[in-house]
């Protein structure tokens, strides 16, 4: 049985769900840095991929996740040479939100997503323990 997820902590979906529980896989809708007002947070990619990641990990863990059990990530973004430049910072942040934890990846470059202010996405698959 399939279970949709959707933490209040999140802005209101519509038209979609956060995150899909499959038994123990998660299904990890993509993550914008939209913020509980609807609105995308922060100027830079690294702003955003801050929030888009405290995102992800909150969809997570209302699936009874936690960062680790992140199997695959793919990172879309509508500026790959800024990613590139902004690699340091993004490390860091990286550490903050998955610490040492690298799961398969992927990085696309795409013209525009759906907030268009929006310059980074996280989607990604989830494969819980047992233990939640």
């Amino acid at each position: 049985m399939n279970e949709p997820i959707n933490p209040p902590t999140l802005p209101r979906p519509v038209g979609f769900s956060h995150a899909v529980r499959a038994g123990q896989t998660v299904y990890l809708a993509g993550q914008t840095a939209l913020g509980p007002d609807g609105k995308i947070l922060g100027e830079t990619i690294v702003e955003q991929f801050e929030v888009a990641a405290s995102n992800l990990i909150a969809a997570l863990e209302g699936a009874g996740g936690v960062a680790e059990d992140l199997v695959t990530l793919q990172v879309f973004v509508t500026d790959v040479s800024e990613y590139k430049r902004s690699l340091a910072e993004l490390g860091g942040v990286w550490r903050r939100r998955f610490g040492r934890h690298y799961p398969a990846m992927g990085l696309f470059g795409v013209t525009e997503l759906f907030d268009v202010e929006a310059k980074v996405e996280l989607m990604g698959i989830a494969v819980l323990d047992g233990a939640g």
